[in-house]
């Protein structure tokens, strides 16, 4: 992977995938305190708009983890970029809800990873701002998805002046991430990453084991399998120093 200032892969700002699409509101408990069915009239509606952003974002998801690691190397652009449009429509469809904002974060930053070159900029820049905006809404969602992607921007972009990159900054972002899912495999891989950017490496080992350890997450094999793949090759890297 290369690493010189002017230069993005596709791993480098490709955003940690986040742990999973989430399940559907559980409104249940609020229906059972509420008297009436007036009242459950009018919260049923809440239920049938949350469905499609959930399911929405939950085929964002997947097509996401085809394209990064199923997809020929010359198709991965062409098909990040149709799915980046498709991102946003969602994004645009429910401008209350953080996890759109976040999957479009992340598609945006493969683009970049695949464009590379200081022609990434612009859209490591977009990407950044849809995170915030994420954050700005909830940043706890998707287990804090949000924060990680966001901390790995600010390690891999160049800093001032060509980029905002900022080494503190992402050690911030990242801790708030491995705070809300500290079992984790992408906020143990991306912090154990960040350490070895950081010219941690042993500190890193600790984090990349935990990340070999996560727990499978049910309908995530093909992610897993491409994370941990990942997680063994810095881990080789490290050993071969």
């Amino acid at each position: 992977m290369k690493t010189t200032p002017a230069t993005f892969s596709t791993r480098a700002v490709a955003a940690a995938r986040p742990a999973d699409a989430g399940p559907r509101r559980r409104v249940w408990l609020s229906m059972a305190l509420l008297a009436g069915a007036g009242v459950l009239a009018a919260v049923t509606p809440l239920i049938t708009r949350a469905a499609p952003v959930d399911d929405g974002v939950a085929e964002l998801q997947h097509d996401w983890e085809v394209i990064r690691y199923q997809a020929p190397p010359a198709e991965r652009e062409k098909r990040f970029e149709a799915l980046a449009a498709k991102a946003h429509k969602l994004s645009e469809a429910n401008p209350g809800r953080a996890e759109p904002l976040v999957w479009e974060g992340i598609i945006v930053s493969s683009v970049a990873g695949e464009k590379g070159g200081l022609g990434a900029l612009g859209l490591v820049k977009q990407a950044k701002a849809l995170y915030e905006s994420a954050i700005a809404i909830n940043g706890d969602v998707l287990e804090g998805s949000a924060y990680n992607s966001l901390g790995v921007l600010y390690y891999k972009v160049p800093g001032w002046p060509v980029g905002f990159g900022d080494k503190a900054k992402a050690k911030d972002l990242l801790q708030k991430a491995l705070a809300l899912n500290p079992k984790g495999i992408d906020p143990n891989f991306f912090y154990g990453e960040y350490l070895v950017e950081t010219k941690q490496p042993d500190q890193a080992m600790t984090y990349l084991e935990r990340a070999l350890q996560a727990p499978a997450r049910p309908g995530r094999q093909i992610a897993d399998t491409g994370r941990r793949e990942e997680v063994k090759a810095l881990m080789d890297k490290i050993k071969a120093r």
